[in-house]
């Protein structure tokens, strides 16, 4: 099984990738969330790797964070759910906000995502709401707890940055700027902190 691709970007296109391993080419589908972060063909990327083996296929699924991963696999073991349907949901909601609609029961919130439907949001609370990665649930659930989301999502924002191939030191400087200027409050989706600490980094 594949676990992780570092390479460089050959094609780029919304939802799909293909990764140039030492001259091998890796289609790889990603969520929108990890899209968000890539640079343009050519430039250096490193990804967590799901690999889904069908009968009549080997699919690779490529993720810039541990959480975005753990959530999606997940969701692939809800019933009925499968890895086409796990990758709109976490491009149609952050994995964040994702996590507290689950905590909350929030059909409202998981329907109005594209391609689910009321029946599958029931499926998908009564089946996660006990196992989400535990480490981000106070974060994500706790409405006026700034403190403890912090530091989640700077290390969400330095992960993803090593994963994209910056040397730890440099994310870490570029997620503090980043946290820095736009804050760290419970509305600060991880997309935008990491295109905030993309502009740091090109600073």
């Amino acid at each position: 099984m594949i676990a992780h691709l570092r390479g460089s970007i050959l094609e780029k296109h919304p939802n799909r990738i293909v990764i140039d391993v030492n001259g091998v080419g890796y289609d790889v589908f990603v969520p929108l969330s990890t899209f968000y972060g890539l640079g343009e063909p050519g430039a250096a990327i490193a990804l967590r790797i799901h690999s889904h083996v069908r009968e009549d296929a080997f699919l690779l699924y490529g993720f810039a964070t541990l959480l975005e991963q753990e959530l999606f696999e997940r969701l692939i073991g809800v019933s009925g759910i499968g890895p086409k349907v796990a990758l709109a949901v976490l491009s149609g909601i952050e994995p964040q906000e994702f996590i507290r609609a689950i905590e909350r029961g929030d059909l409202a919130r998981l329907t109005a995502i594209p391609g689910v439907g009321k029946k599958t949001s029931e499926r998908i609370v009564l089946e996660l709401k006990d196992r989400l990665p535990r480490a981000h649930i106070a974060a994500a659930v706790g409405g006026a707890a700034t403190a403890p989301e912090a530091p989640i999502l700077r290390d969400d924002v330095v992960s993803a940055l090593v994963n994209l191939g910056y040397h730890r030191p440099l994310a870490e400087k570029a997620a503090d700027a980043a946290i820095a200027t736009i804050g760290s409050s419970s509305d600060v989706s991880f997309e935008r902190a990491l295109k905030q600490a993309l502009r740091e980094v090109a600073k």
